[in-house]
């Protein structure tokens, strides 16, 4: 959501930075901007263009030589897409420049006081607001000047500073929505994003909230808010540039469903431990006495980390045998939960940054919970405010809908059940048995993979339909909400997920020929009951879409997945699909890794 990108050194500036925003596209944005300048040209030259970052670099004029700036793609919040209410922002004299990731809560009040004082307002933005604070301040340096904006703003910020009268910097500043510095060799580079900044260097400081930082060529520095000197070490990304190409393949998103059985042996390596038929987390900081003593798990998500969520309490649950549910975060911390020291607290992110899921970790730490993290990104903000946790090391996911986060993130919760499970009440045979299920997964993933021509004429088939129902019953209930949301995000069809128990309790009452239903079929103990769901959608002459370990009778088609152990079904049932968004989103000419109105990382409310 949004995106920053900046620079200082001795190269060429523009191309360096728009291409830094053609790798933060997947973001999600309506508008981009760019502003260079030099220590020897210290006047700040601007473009900016609502749409594609294309469209942007179509205005850049062939002179526009500089060796500092920033950029940003925006996402509208404050204000239409338009070339205005594009970022950066600059002061009337032009001598200060802005790019601002997050929400400016107190922009109104703040607007209204600046223009009593005579202030011109050009945009509809909250960002214009931390410009001209900065271009107002009296303080001698540039570092003070956006000290005194950042301490009267309330929000969240990721922000990038530049001032003709202090061409030999960059100063940035974070509260809530990430910045990250790349350390190269002299030169400097922030963005919001390591994809942004992994071409150059993968040398990378992240700033904690309340952190900020002054970027100049041959040297950086981080300290508070407050003013006070942070010593920030540089780490080393274990992703590489090429880890963000196409690799051949039409879109991200087909990428990323392609690397799923390599992902999935990434989160499964080193973690298994034979011998005594279990699991080992390194990074959990809960050892036996305190696994034994957590009464209740809950987990928060938001999306398709939600309905991750949601698959991970059934396994938990049924391995571990602790109360287990998950719910959403954006709605958990509004409604004054009861906060129970025995209840371990499991936040779940791709990014690690979802401002939502960050700012419910934040409130239950203040409560003193115990909180563990399920992300993909090493040193994101979850991951720093967690006292533990998982990572699923699923690589880099550039398009906006998850894919194969999503099933790394189910596979951890695997591993985390056993784990706990182990500890409890997981008998060695049912611990052997779960192990044994999840080292058949890549292999049987590639064999769903495999049928994929199948599964693309089937979608050709339903890509014709105004809306679909998705239906499934305890296991099969959050693969069909997932499910659902893929369809929606890409192909933009209505979609809606019941469970299959809940259809003659209303959702009935839709089913027609013109309303097909895909059906989560698993062959479990509960296969005669979810038949019975297809003959009540039959008996209303509802057209079916089966995902099943058999061919059933009562469905129009099937999709059959092999069969694994029943706890990990679900990691199967949802892969095709996947696939089956993907190619109805493709029938229909939608733009799949960029749907619109999406942004990949939430970082705003």
């Amino acid at each position: 959501m949004c995106g920053i990108v900046g620079y200082i050194g001795k190269r060429d500036v523009a191309p360096l930075l728009l291409e830094g925003l053609q790798r933060l596209e997947y973001r999600g944005y309506d508008s981009a901007g760019i502003v260079v300048n030099s220590p020897k040209s210290p006047a700040l030259k601007v473009v900016k263009a609502k749409g594609r970052v294309r469209e942007l670099e179509s205005r850049v004029p062939k002179r526009f030589a500089g060796t500092t700036g920033i950029a940003h793609t925006r996402w509208a919040t404050h204000g239409a897409p338009s070339d205005l209410n594009s970022h950066p922002h600059l002061d009337a004299d032009s001598k200060v420049a802005v790019v601002h990731n997050g929400i400016v809560d107190n922009a109104a009040d703040l607007r209204a006081k600046l223009e009593s004082e005579g202030v011109v307002f050009v945009s509809e933005t909250d960002t214009e607001v931390i410009v001209h604070l900065v271009a107002r301040s009296q303080a001698s340096t540039l570092e003070e000047k956006v000290r005194e904006a950042v301490k009267v703003i309330e929000g969240t910020y990721g922000i990038a500073v530049m001032h003709a009268d202090f061409a030999d910097r960059i100063v940035v500043a974070r509260n809530g929505s990430p910045v990250i510095l790349g350390i190269g060799e002299k030169e400097m580079l922030v963005a919001s994003d390591v994809a942004a900044l992994i071409a150059h260097t993968r040398q990378v400081v992240t700033l904690n909230d309340g952190e900020m930082a002054t970027l100049k060529a041959d040297d950086f520095r981080t300290y508070t808010t407050s003013g006070t000197t942070t010593n920030s070490t540089p780490e080393t990304v274990e992703w590489e540039a090429a880890s963000y190409d196409m690799g051949g393949h039409d879109t991200y998103m087909h990428k990323e469903i392609s690397e799923q059985p390599d992902a999935v042996d990434r989160v499964l390596r080193g973690r298994i431990d034979d011998r005594f038929s279990t699991v080992h987390l390194g990074g959990l900081n809960l050892d036996p006495r305190e696994a034994r003593g957590i009464r209740r798990v809950k987990i928060l998500g938001c999306g398709t980390s939600y309905h991750a969520g949601l698959i991970g309490a059934g396994l938990i649950e049924s391995m571990a045998r602790i109360p287990a549910d998950a719910e959403p975060a954006s709605e958990f911390r509004y409604r004054n939960p009861v906060v129970d020291p025995d209840t371990l607290y499991i936040a779940v992110s791709q990014s690690g940054e979802t401002y939502d899921v960050l700012a419910a970790v934040q409130e239950l730490k203040r409560k003193g919970a115990r909180v563990l993290g399920v992300v993909n990104v090493v040193g994101s903000a979850i991951a720093r405010e967690a006292d533990g946790g998982v990572y699923v090391h699923a690589g880099p996911e550039v398009c906006v809908v998850s894919t194969k986060c999503f099933t790394n993130t189910v596979v951890a919760f695997a591993l985390l059940a056993v784990h706990l499970g182990r500890i409890r009440d997981l008998s060695v045979t049912d611990g052997k048995r779960i192990i044994e299920g999840l080292r058949k997964l890549p292999a049987q993933i590639e064999e769903i993979l495999q049928g994929e021509d199948e599964i693309k004429r089937l979608a050709a088939e339903y890509a014709e339909a105004k809306s679909m129902m998705f239906i499934g019953r305890v296991r099969g209930y959050p693969v069909a909400l997932e499910a659902s949301l893929k369809l929606k995000e890409i192909s933009y069809i209505h979609a809606e997920a019941y469970p299959a128990s809940e259809l003659k309790h209303g959702p009935l009452a839709l089913i027609e020929p013109a309303m097909p239903t895909v059906a989560i079929v698993p062959d479990d103990d509960l296969l005669e009951k979810n038949r019975a769901a297809l003959e009540e959608i039959k008996a209303r002459s509802g057209r079916i879409l089966a995902v099943a370990h058999r061919e059933q009778e009562k469905a129009d088609h099937t999709i059959v997945v092999p069969k694994n152990e029943d706890e990990l079904d679900p990691i199967l049932m949802g892969i095709p699909l996947q696939l089956l968004a993907y190619h109805t989103a493709l029938a229909l000419g939608r733009d799949i890794d960029k749907p619109r109105n999406l942004a990949k990382s939430v970082t705003v409310e």
